[in-house]
């Protein structure tokens, strides 16, 4: 549940904030009325998405979820609103991480002739990779605490254990292990990231 949403959330996220990011203001496609359409647009729905809390989220899209994947419970029925609830996170992280791009390195790349696809994949992407391999760890560990509550729906994994066993059968030695478990998860995913950023930083 956690590999799939996050595969989804990394390509559809990185996507949608490389849109947001160069259809922003004094950026590649910004100023234009069709750029400026485009940003305020997918800017209030991703702003509106990130205002719903999960749990809302989640039930509020069961029609959809169904419809896409055939049902609305278990591990599939709890990965289209992993992947809704994340992307426009993982995206503003994404923009934010590309924002911090020397715009010297920009405008060398536009004086030698790249084009814009070739500035986006050859000099953001690459230059700002440490702090997309930040983004993807964060993304990582916010959408654990998401599969937990996804519980709720029966998506199985620890959230489903600990609701089922550990609350509602009251039996508080598994709701302990399960949050040992998550802990232990999160640690290792961000010590996981750490060391990629460490890596990268260094090359």
């Amino acid at each position: 549940m956690l590999g799939y949403s996050l595969l989804f959330t990394f390509v559809l996220g990185l996507l949608l904030g490389v849109l947001l990011f160069v259809t922003s203001d004094k950026q590649m496609l910004g100023g234009k009325f069709f750029a400026r359409l485009i940003y305020s647009i997918l800017s209030l729905v991703v702003n509106i998405l990130r205002s719903v809390p999960f749990i809302i989220l989640m039930i509020m899209i069961m029609p959809v979820t169904k419809w896409l994947v055939g049902t609305s419970i278990g591990v599939e029925g709890s990965i289209p609103p992993l992947v809704v609830a994340a992307v426009p996170f993982f995206a503003r992280l994404v923009e934010s991480a590309l924002r911090e791009v020397d715009r010297g390195v920009i405008e060398a790349a536009t004086a030698m002739g790249a084009s814009r696809v070739m500035i986006v994949f050859h000099v953001l992407l690459r230059e700002s990779r440490t702090g997309l391999i930040a983004a993807i760890t964060i993304t990582a560990v916010t959408l654990v605490s998401y599969t937990a509550m996804s519980g709720v729906i029966g998506g199985g994994g620890l959230g489903d254990l600990a609701l089922r066993y550990g609350y509602q059968r009251f039996e508080v030695e598994v709701m302990i292990v399960t949050v040992v478990l998550l802990i232990v998860l999160v640690q290792i995913l961000q010590m996981a990231g750490d060391a990629f950023v460490r890596y990268f930083s260094r090359k």
